[in-house]
C-alpha cells in the first residue's frame, strides 16, 4: 500500500514533532484511500448546486428526504459528562491561548484548526502537538520574553476540536502526488494520537464539523468516523460531533444531517458569521438579494431568527444540544464606558439565545465567559441545559430566505475593506485570529467583508450618499488602507492586491482561504 509523503521542505518540522510518525501517516493513508474519492464527488455536487442557484433556483426543503424530517427518531443518548455546555470558548491551537482558554471557566474549549488558524505547516504540526499535550495534561508554556509560566489549572474546559473543512487540502502531505484532504489529515491525526488516551481517561474525542452543505456530506463524515473507529478498535459512537450550521443549504437539512450522524452527533451550532457569508455566496447572482452593511446583518434580522429558532426546534426534537452563536467582542482597555457598552451588548445577545431555548453559546475571549455564564444562569436556574424545551420546527423556506434590510454606507464599505485587508495580511503572515476594532476577526468575518463587497460591485449597488460601488472605488479605499496602516505587516501589499482582485473578479471565489493558500507557499518553510 502506498503511503503518504511529506513534501520537500517539511521534513525538518516533522522530524521535531511526535506527530508525523510512520504509524500515524499509515493510519491517515488508510482514511485518505477510503474517503478521498467520495470527497471529490461531494465538492463537485457543491459546484453543481451553485450553478443551479446562479440559474435562479434557491435552496429549499428536499422532497427525497421528507421521510427523515417527519420521522420520530432520535440521536444516540448524550454522554453523561456532556450535560452542561452553556458557555464554550473558541480559538486557535496556539499553546498559550489554549491554556488561557482551558482555564477561562468555560465549559468547553473548541480548538479551531480552521477559521482561527493560518495553516502554515508549522502551525498545523504544532497545533496537533498542543492537542496531544492537552489531552495528557502536559500543556505548559513559558513566555520567551517575560519568563511567565502558563499551566492548565484544575477543572479545565472540556476539549473539542474543529478540523479544516472539506474544501481545504494539506499540500505538505501528499498521496500519489496529490495533496491530502485537510479534513481527513486533521481528524485522522487527532484521533490516531488521542482517541485511545481520551477513552482511557474516561472520556472520548469530541469534534466540531465545519461548513457542511448537505445530507450527503454528513454521511461522508459518518463513514470517516466509522472507518477511524474500526481501525483503532473503538466502538461505534466513541467519536461524538457537533455540526456547525453555517451554510444556507444546511439550514434546510438540519434533520437530515443529524440523521446521517445519529450515532455520533451531540448537537448543532449556529455558525452565524459563515452563515451570512454563505447567504451572499449562494444568492450571488440574484440582484434582488443584495445585503446592507455587515453591521446591519445581525441577529435581529428575520432570516437569522428563523435559522436559530429552527435549530433549537430540530435539535431538541432529536435529543441533542442547540448551541448559539459567537460573541466576537474583546475587552476595551482604557475606556470603561466603551467596555461596559460592549459587555452589555454581549449580555443582551446571550440573554436572547437562552430565552430562545439554546443550551449554550460561544465567546471569543476569556473576559466574556462570566458575562455569558450570568445570562444563561439567570434563565437556567440550576438546570444544565434546555433539552426539554420543545418548539415546532416550521418548514418556512421564505423565512429562512428573507433578505436582510438596512443601509449601505461609505463607513460600512471602508470598514469592510480595512478589516478584510488587515485580516488577510495577518493570515498570510501566519496568524489566523486577529483583534481589530475591539472584535476578534477570523476567516469567517473576513469572508463576509470580501463577499459583500463583491456582491455590491457585481450588482452596481449604491451607498446612501448616492455613490456607485465599483472596482475603482474599492481599489482607492484599499490603497488608502495600505498607505495608512500604522504598523503594516510585510504581507500587506500582497494582501491588498489579493483582496481587491477577489472583490472585483467576474466570479465570486468560493473561499478566501483557498485563494490565499495558493499564494502563501513561500511562508511554509520560512
Amino acid at each position: 500500500m502506498a503511503g503518504l509523503r511529506l513534501e520537500q521542505g517539511t521534513e525538518r518540522e516533522a522530524a521535531t514533532s511526535t506527530m508525523c510518525t510512520p504509524e500515524a501517516l499509515a493510519f491517515v493513508t488508510r482514511l485518505v484511500e477510503r474517503l478521498a474519492p467520495a470527497r471529490e464527488e461531494l465538492l463537485q455536487a457543491r459546484q453543481e448546486a451553485q450553478a443551479r442557484y446562479d440559474g435562479g433556483e434557491l435552496p429549499t426543503f428536499r422532497d427525497d428526504t421528507a421521510w427523515i424530517r417527519k420521522g420520530a427518531w432520535k440521536c444516540a443518548p448524550l454522554p453523561a459528562e456532556l450535560t452542561d455546555r452553556r458557555v464554550e470558548i473558541t480559538g486557535p491551537p496556539d499553546r498559550k491561548m489554549m491554556i488561557n482558554a482551558l482555564n477561562s471557566g468555560a465549559n468547553v474549549f473548541m480548538a479551531d484548526l480552521e477559521d482561527s488558524m493560518s495553516p502554515t505547516w508549522a502551525n498545523v504540526v504544532q497545533g496537533l502537538q498542543n492537542l496531544h499535550d492537552a489531552v495528557r495534561n502536559e500543556l505548559h508554556f513559558v513566555h520567551p520574553k517575560t519568563g511567565k509560566e502558563y499551566v492548565v489549572g484544575a477543572n479545565p474546559a472540556r476539549l473539542m476540536v474543529r478540523p479544516r473543512g472539506l474544501h481545504l487540502v494539506e499540500r505538505n502531505v501528499t498521496l500519489d502526488g496529490k495533496p491530502v484532504p485537510a479534513t481527513i489529515f486533521d481528524v485522522g491525526m487527532f484521533l490516531f494520537h488521542n482517541a485511545r488516551a481520551l477513552v482511557d481517561h474516561g472520556t472520548r474525542p469530541y469534534l466540531y464539523l465545519p461548513k457542511m452543505e448537505a445530507f450527503e456530506e454528513a454521511l461522508w463524515f459518518d463513514e470517516l468516523f466509522l472507518e477511524a473507529q474500526h481501525a483503532l478498535g473503538l466502538p461505534v459512537g466513541t467519536v461524538r460531533a457537533t455540526v456547525l450550521i453555517e451554510t444556507l443549504p444546511a439550514a434546510f437539512q438540519m434533520d437530515e444531517i443529524l440523521f446521517a450522524l445519529r450515532h455520533h452527533a451531540v448537537g448543532l451550532n449556529c455558525g452565524r458569521w459563515d452563515y451570512i457569508f454563505s447567504l451572499i455566496k449562494v444568492t450571488r447572482a440574484h440582484a434582488d438579494r443584495v445585503l446592507p452593511d455587515r453591521s446591519a446583518v445581525g441577529m435581529q434580522q428575520p432570516f437569522m431568527r428563523a435559522y436559530t429558532q429552527r435549530e433549537v426546534a430540530v435539535c431538541h426534537r432529536r435529543g441533542v444540544f442547540a448551541m448559539g452563536g459567537m460573541a466576537a467582542q474583546i475587552p476595551i482597555k482604557h475606556d470603561e464606558e466603551a467596555h461596559a457598552a460592549a459587555m452589555a451588548k454581549v449580555r443582551a445577545d446571550k440573554e436572547r439565545e437562552v430565552r430562545d431555548g439554546h443550551d449554550g453559546t460561544w465567546v471569543a475571549h476569556p473576559a466574556l465567559v462570566p458575562v455569558a455564564q450570568a445570562a444563561f444562569n439567570d434563565v437556567l436556574q440550576g438546570q444544565t441545559n434546555q433539552l426539554e424545551v420543545q418548539i415546532e420546527a416550521h418548514e418556512d423556506a421564505a423565512a429562512l430566505l428573507a433578505t436582510p434590510l438596512g443601509p449601505r454606507t461609505r463607513a460600512g464599505l471602508s470598514h469592510s475593506v480595512e478589516v478584510g485587508i488587515q485580516y488577510l495580511a495577518a493570515w498570510l503572515a501566519g496568524q489566523g485570529c486577529v483583534p481589530l476594532h475591539h472584535l476578534m476577526e477570523d476567516a469567517a468575518t473576513a469572508e463576509i467583508c470580501r463577499a459583500q463587497i463583491w456582491q455590491w460591485v457585481r450588482h452596481g449597488a449604491t451607498l446612501d450618499d448616492g455613490a456607485v460601488i465599483d472596482a475603482d472605488l474599492v481599489s482607492r479605499l484599499a490603497q488608502q488602507v495600505r498607505e495608512n496602516a500604522e504598523h503594516p505587516l510585510p504581507t500587506i501589499r500582497t494582501a491588498t492586491d489579493l483582496f481587491v482582485r477577489l472583490c472585483t473578479a467576474e466570479v465570486l471565489a468560493p473561499f478566501l482561504t483557498t485563494e490565499a493558500y495558493a499564494i502563501a507557499r513561500p511562508l511554509e518553510t520560512a
